[in-house]
């Protein structure tokens, strides 16, 4: 090969390494924010699981007040 065409070919190497390595870095940065969405994800279902576990210890305690005061509906 010339070395126009050799000096061609390494340009054209180069481009492509350093599209690779912005992807490359571009996918880490993706990969740390799913990370982190996961992560808030997880929490939203531990705060969503202590609020029915409330709701239901608030539904309970409303049935009780409820029979103490005889305001139970008959159905």
């Amino acid at each position: 090969m010339s070395d126009s065409v050799e000096n061609l070919v390494l340009e054209h190497l180069r481009h492509i390494r350093g599209r690779v390595d912005k992807i490359s870095n571009d996918t880490d940065d993706l990969k740390l924010r799913v990370g982190s969405l996961e992560e808030h994800v997880s929490l939203l279902h531990t705060d969503i699981a202590i609020i029915h576990k409330q709701l239901d210890q608030h539904g309970k305690r409303l049935e009780r007040i409820e029979r103490r005061l005889e305001i139970v509906d008959a159905g």
